[in-house]
């Protein structure tokens, strides 16, 4: 079954679904001829969305649900309830990220389907590159998630629930004693209850780590993660003090769309050489 979700132009969706394809745990995820699909826990048991981009609405696909009991998540996952005017007009006149935010008016920032599945990943993303943290998290897949008794194309598990996560061995975990501590510790939280707003609270999730759960998971559209990598090879680039606090000072001219200067910023940080 379909719908189609309605987004305001312009819309950059093929610049989204490349983000989330460049971060897709195998099992779980996949980009196929420029469709997004994914598996995820609907009321009434697992179901697989695919979603893809036209100038100014989404085609939602829906196997295993009705499309409306997922439509609130994948509206927030493409973000198609951006105002680019208002956007453009913060962003617009800006000496660094103005240039920028023309050529590229349509970009948007994407959410998440799965609040504890993204804090679970935005753990296993620290300090590595995007390659190792999708194989972590497809590790985890494989030893945890529940199979799909009807898979599409390569999405054929549900990423882990936090409980089960929560229960593993911590000498299983290919990663740093201490990020292995931080991912189990996240997981039972997550599994007891704690609210995402209150994760910053736990051993090991820092400042990085938290802003990136509150942009994706939480729907805010102005964090900005001063002392990212990707922000300060950009800025630099751009010829513009990279240091995070001149960064994050550099960045109250953004507000309150810091997010989507960030996603400018990691675009011109992604064109760089390694």
């Amino acid at each position: 079954m379909s719908a189609r979700l309605e987004t305001r132009a312009p819309f950059d969706g093929a610049a989204l679904v490349a983000h989330l394809g460049a971060r897709a745990v195998p099992g779980v995820e996949e980009v196929v001829a420029g469709r997004y699909r994914r598996s995820l826990r609907a009321p009434g048991g697992p179901a697989v969305i695919e979603l893809e981009s036209a100038a100014d609405h989404v085609r939602l696909t829906v196997r295993g649900a009705e499309p409306g009991v997922v439509v609130a998540r994948c509206r927030a996952l493409f973000d198609l309830d951006a105002e680019p005017a208002a956007i453009a007009a913060v962003l617009g006149g800006d000496p660094v990220v103005g240039p920028l935010a023309a050529v590229a008016p349509g970009r948007r920032v994407p959410g998440a389907v799965d609040g504890a599945e993204l804090a679970v990943r935005a753990v296993l993303g620290q300090q590595v590159s995007l390659r190792a943290a999708a194989t972590l998290a497809g590790r985890l897949v494989t030893a945890l998630g529940e199979r799909l008794s009807e898979p599409v194309g390569a999405v054929t598990r549900l990423f882990p629930e936090p409980a089960a996560i929560a229960g593993l061995d911590p000498v299983r975990l290919a990663m740093p004693r201490a990020r292995a501590r931080t991912l189990l510790g996240l997981a039972a939280a997550l599994a007891d209850g704690l609210p995402l707003a209150e994760l910053a609270e736990l051993p090991g999730i820092g400042p990085w780590t938290a802003g990136y759960i509150a942009m994706r998971a939480l729907g805010d559209r102005d964090a900005f993660l001063a002392g990212d990598l990707g922000v300060r090879r950009a800025l630099e680039r751009l010829g513009a003090d990279s240091r995070p606090r001149a960064a994050a000072l550099s960045a109250e001219r953004w507000r309150p769309y810091r997010a989507y200067a960030m996603h400018h910023l990691w675009d011109v940080a992604s064109a760089l050489p390694r």
